[in-house]
C-alpha cells in the first residue's frame, strides 16, 4: 500500500496526518510548534515526528508517495516561503529543507490554499474542479482552485481575498497595513467591529447590549430575531457578497466553500451573502453555489496530502 503525509504548520501546533493515496486517514496527531531561535527547530521536529510514525507503522520510504505541508505565509511553486513572521522565518525553501531531513518528496504551499485543496478533495467542495474556499476566522483567508489546480501566483500570494479593498472610508488600519480590507468586516473580529459601531450609532434595543460581543453572539441574536443583529448581518453580507463577486469575475468558480470559526453559524450566513453576491456579480458567474466546509481543522492535513500527490 502507498501512503502520503499531510502537515498543517500552525503558529501554536503542527497537525500531522498519515493517509493512503486514496485519501483514507490512517492516523493523525499533533506536536508543538517550537518558534524559539527563529523557528530553527520546526522542520527538524516535523521530520523526526514523521520518521517516528513510519517506524511505528513499519512503513518504508518506498511506501511513501510524498509529504505535503501547508505553511502560514506566501509559498511559491518551488516551495519557497517568503517570510513567516509568526514562525520567525525569513525566506526559506521548505521543499528542499524538509526533503533533506526526511528523504521524502516534499511539496509546500500556503496553508489557506492547501486547506482549499482539502475541501475539494474530501470536503465541502467534493465533485468540483473550480472552487474558492473562504476561511472566516480571526482573519479572512482564501484558496482558489482552477481546473483542479491551486492558484498560487508569482510569490504564493494568490487567494489573499481577505485583503480585497471594499471600503474607501475606513480609518482603522488592517493587519496588512492597508485600510478598508474585506477582512476588517467579515472576519470574526470584523463582525465584532461592525457590531460595536452599530451599537454606538443608535439607541435601538438589542440583546447584544447585555452580552459579550462576538461573531457567535451576533448570529445567535440573528437566529432569535434581534432586529439590530439582523442589520449587522446585512452589513456583513453586503461586504462579503460584494467581495466574492469581485473574485468570481476573475476566476469564475462553480462553488464557494465557507469555513473558519464564523462558519459555525451555519447556513444562515448564506441568507446574507448570496443575495448580495448575485446583485454585484457578472451575470456569467451568478450560478455559483455556496456550501459549508466539512473538514474543520483537518482541512489542512487533507489538503497537504493532496498537494503531495
Amino acid at each position: 500500500m502507498q501512503y502520503v503525509f499531510g502537515v498543517d504548520l500552525g503558529g501554536t501546533t503542527v497537525k500531522l496526518g498519515l493517509f493512503t493515496t486514496e485519501g483514507e486517514l490512517v492516523d493523525k496527531w499533533e506536536i508543538p510548534t517550537r518558534k524559539d531561535f527563529d523557528g530553527k527547530y520546526i522542520l527538524p521536529d516535523i521530520a523526526d515526528s514523521v520518521l517516528a510514525k513510519m517506524d511505528e507503522k513499519q512503513i518504508t520510504k518506498a511506501d511513501v508517495a510524498g509529504l505535503g505541508i501547508g505553511a502560514p505565509g506566501p509559498v511559491n511553486e518551488e516551495g519557497t516561503i517568503f517570510g513567516a513572521a509568526n514562525l520567525g522565518w525569513g525566506t526559506l525553501n521548505i521543499n528542499e529543507a524538509l526533503s533533506s531531513l526526511t528523504g521524502l518528496n516534499v511539496k509546500a504551499g500556503n496553508d489557506a490554499n492547501v486547506a482549499a485543496l482539502g475541501e475539494m478533495w474530501k470536503g465541502g467542495g467534493q465533485g468540483y474542479k473550480n472552487l474558492v474556499a473562504v476561511t472566516l476566522g480571526t482573519g479572512v483567508g482564501g484558496g482558489i482552485i482552477v481546473e483542479g489546480n491551486l492558484l498560487a501566483g508569482a510569490t504564493g500570494a494568490g487567494g489573499e481575498i481577505g485583503h480585497i479593498h471594499v471600503e474607501d472610508n475606513e480609518t482603522e488600519v488592517c493587519g496588512c497595513g492597508n485600510r478598508g480590507c474585506l477582512e476588517q468586516y467579515t472576519s470574526a473580529t470584523g463582525i465584532v467591529r461592525l457590531a460595536k459601531r452599530m451599537l454606538a450609532s443608535t439607541d435601538e434595543p438589542s440583546v447584544l447590549r447585555s452580552t459579550e460581543i462576538s461573531a457567535k453572539t451576533v448570529f445567535d441574536a440573528v437566529k432569535d430575531g434581534d432586529v439590530l443583529a439582523n442589520k449587522i448581518a446585512e452589513q456583513f453580507g453586503e461586504y462579503l457578497g460584494k467581495g466574492l463577486a469581485s473574485v468570481a469575475c476573475v476566476v469564475n468558480p462553480e462553488i464557494f466553500v465557507i469555513g473558519g470559526g464564523v462558519s459555525k453559524a451555519g447556513t444562515v450566513l448564506f441568507d446574507y451573502i448570496e443575495d448580495n453576491y448575485k446583485e454585484y456579480v457578472f451575470r456569467g458567474c451568478r450560478e455559483a453555489k455556496f456550501a459549508l466546509a466539512t473538514l474543520g481543522n483537518d482541512a489542512g492535513i487533507y489538503g497537504a496530502a493532496k498537494l503531495a500527490l
